[in-house]
């Protein structure tokens, strides 16, 4: 049973500028919580106990959000505030451990994750999440992450989350080449390759990594080989492919959908669906898009 996973936390946030210049961009809210609340949830929700931050000096915010707050509960208890105590406790359920470890220099995404080394070790499977992207799995009886971790404990192959993209924004993204035919939401198949970026003309389909893994151990293993690729960083792209070469590596085809939160659309986009649907709030923000639908 996997239970561990890698949030690689410890980059700058440029794409979030201004708005990450005194904050982490995971710390920017959506609607009543952090980004990185909402994607830590998705992982407790697929069954993982073990948390694995890859944090900078500059992130204690982040560390701080998951810790306790003794004093303000205190002060929310000594005036009777229930329901926000319970929130604040709700953040980190009791049998979930958060572990802080530093990538001390920005060398990529291959070396964030091998970072995790000493606590994940080479012979235990993790996941691995991207926390600028959030996962929407609203409506699904369980998320996607917990479909992946399935698939990989059914088949012991490497599992990459993968979207549908618009077919003119196959440039954008890192674009998988399936062995065969696609397969169908929320089951998996082998790669036969990643094509980065490619032209529209070149794409060998449309369906898009979309920032998370499930892998073994044993790819410490090969980060720790992988030399500096693009940008002169240990990109986790090239470890990867390495996996696919000696084992195979599959795509997990999503049934939800994503939202990237480092980009401010992705970010306006993602408040606008979370807050539509709030329990508490969801009823008068859809009065104020109502508003404003008929004032414009």
């Amino acid at each position: 049973m996997i239970r561990k996973v890698v949030l690689p936390v410890a980059g700058f946030g440029t794409r979030c500028l201004p708005a990450s210049k005194a904050i982490p961009k995971e710390m920017i809210t959506i609607v009543d919580r952090p980004v990185i609340q909402y994607v830590v949830s998705e992982a407790v929700a697929a069954g993982i106990r073990d948390i694995v931050l890859v944090t900078h000096a500059s992130k204690s915010a982040i560390e701080n959000h998951f810790d306790t707050h003794y004093e303000l509960e205190a002060t929310l208890a000594a005036k009777n505030k229930q329901e926000l105590l319970d929130e604040l406790r709700a953040i980190v359920p009791a049998d979930v451990n958060i572990i802080s470890v530093r990538q001390h220099e920005p060398l990529g995404l291959g070396h964030a994750v091998l970072c995790a080394r000493s606590v994940i070790g080479d012979d235990e499977p993790f996941a691995v999440l991207l926390p600028d992207v959030l996962v929407d799995d609203d409506g699904l009886e369980r998320n996607d992450l917990a479909g992946m971790i399935e698939a990989f404990e059914s088949t012991g192959r490497s599992q990459l989350m993968v979207e549908d993209v618009p077919w003119e924004n196959v440039h954008k993204y890192g674009i998988v080449s399936p062995e065969g035919e696609p397969p169908a939401a929320g089951k998996s198949c082998p790669l036969a390759g990643v094509v980065e970026k490619p032209a529209r003309e070149e794409a060998p389909s449309n369906l898009a990594v979309i920032g998370r893994y499930v892998l073994p151990g044993s790819i410490f293993s090969l980060l720790a080989e992988t030399p500096p690729g693009a940008g002169d960083e240990i990109q986790l792209t090239d470890a990867i492919e390495t996996l696919r070469q000696r084992d195979g590596v599959d795509a997990w085809r999503m049934r939800g959908k994503t939202y990237d939160c480092g980009h401010q659309l992705g970010y306006l986009e993602a408040t606008l669906v979370y807050a539509r649907r709030h329990p508490r709030f969801g009823e008068g923000f859809r009065e104020l898009l109502a508003r404003y639908s008929q004032a414009g």
